[in-house]
């Protein structure tokens, strides 16, 4: 899955796991992988891989980028509901 906050050298595993609108389950163990046309209905799991402290001031950044996708996945997955 794109996103504008995720930049080409950033880490983008861990564990990302959702419900389609079919109701069908997928997992996947890195962001990128998340396929574009994948129609969310339910937001399982969303658990990017952090390193451990202490964190540069680049991984603080990257922490918070994940922050921000989040919610707005967070935003696009739900404001449809309304």
């Amino acid at each position: 899955m794109k996103n504008k906050h995720i930049h080409p050298m950033m880490i983008t595993t861990g564990k990302f796991e959702f419900l389609d609108k079919y109701y069908k389950y997928h997992t996947f163990n890195n962001f990128r992988d998340i396929p574009e046309d994948l129609e969310i209905l339910e937001i399982i799991c969303f658990l990017p891989n952090i390193p451990p402290p202490p964190h540069t001031v680049q991984q603080h950044e990257e922490i918070h980028m994940w922050d921000i996708t989040f919610k707005e996945l967070m935003e696009k997955t739900y404001a449809s509901r309304n």
